[in-house]
């Protein structure tokens, strides 16, 4: 089998990285994160677009740089295609193209979400197929059922706002911050989980959908009665952030232990921003100790968007489709919606 070196990009949202690999090895893998975002509570379409062109051409020179090898030692480039933010994925896409085109290499479109789904394979090859994934952040909250390399079925998807949307939107409510998943989880973790009772929706229902829409309204309703003037006191936000939290995570274990069960699939993959949360990583390994299954986590950098997950992908590609699957420069970026219906 002949040696592949991939330069990937991501540019899908609001990280700019770039990472080189080896086969399936990751040499270097370098995200720049925006933090322009912040003062709007949101991320901002058109400036998350400038922020990648300023940034793109300085963060693959430290990938190049930091992983060892030239450009002339590359075998073929990787750039996220879909989805994401239109002007956000045409950056990334574009200059993967021009490079692509004075190298005279191959360039391999990549799905966005498609990454995160095998993301937990790249530090953890014993996990086989088939296997079930979570792919749980800010745009997405989708359980996938993969039974071999290209086929993954969407078993179940969010009807709403996702879990890492729901995080953020409550973080607002609470003055916290964008974006506010990271700090709930610290709040939470001197809080007491059971201290508010907030709805667990779609948990019983015979299906591996999520919603999380009622539980922000929910906890927007409860802060205007309980604390019209605003929470006075540390102790009470702390057990808010760990009420939430519970709330959201014992959604998102029920239903994946459920769809591992109810399939006999016993390799679970959880991916996406959302994974590198602490309690669900603990309750992950709660809930797997008590059942015969073995769940993959990626390491926290390869949870965020990242460029290390669209150059393994890639890799595999190249291992199951061969380099001439891709030596067409036709394909065109697809933003979509940020929801995932089928890959």
């Amino acid at each position: 089998m002949s040696s592949h070196i991939i330069l990937a990009i991501e540019s899908s949202c609001d990280e700019t990285s770039a990472s080189v690999i080896h086969d399936e090895v990751v040499l270097s893998n370098v995200i720049s994160s925006q933090t322009i975002h912040e003062q709007y509570g949101g991320v901002i379409p058109e400036l998350a677009s400038r922020a990648h062109l300023q940034a793109i051409s300085a963060i693959v020179d430290k990938a190049m740089q930091e992983s060892g090898k030239e450009y002339q030692d590359l075998t073929s480039i990787a750039v996220t295609t879909q989805p994401g933010l239109a002007g956000a994925l045409l950056v990334g896409s574009s200059f993967a193209k021009g490079l692509g085109l004075k190298l005279g290499i191959p360039v391999i479109p990549v799905h966005h979400i498609e990454g995160h789904i095998y993301s937990g394979m790249l530090e953890h090859p014993e996990c086989g197929f088939p296997f079930i994934a979570l792919i749980v952040s800010g745009g997405h909250t989708s359980i996938f059922l993969v039974r071999e390399f290209g086929e993954e079925i969407a078993i179940g998807n969010t009807k709403d706002d996702a879990a890492g949307e729901a995080f953020d939107k409550i973080g607002k409510m609470l003055g916290l911050g964008y974006p506010a998943g990271p700090r709930i989880d610290a709040l939470a973790k001197e809080g007491n989980p059971k201290a508010f009772t907030f709805p667990r929706a779609l948990m019983h229902e015979d299906n591996y959908d999520f919603s999380f829409s009622g539980l922000k309204t929910s906890v927007r309703y409860f802060l205007q009665k309980e604390f019209p003037n605003g929470i006075q006191d540390e102790s009470t936000l702390k057990d808010i952030c760990a009420s939430v939290q519970e709330a959201i995570v014992e959604v998102l274990i029920h239903k994946l232990f459920r769809a591992s069960k109810e399939h006999r699939i016993k390799n679970i993959i959880v991916a996406g921003g959302v994974s590198a949360n602490s309690r669900l990583r603990s309750a992950l390994q709660e809930a797997s100790e008590k059942r015969p299954i073995n769940v993959f986590l990626p390491k926290l950098s390869y949870c965020m968007d990242n460029a290390a997950m669209i150059g393994f992908l890639a890799a595999l590609k190249l291992r199951y489709l061969g380099e001439y699957a891709f030596h067409s420069l036709q394909f065109t970026v697809n933003p979509r919606s940020m929801r995932t219906e089928r890959i």
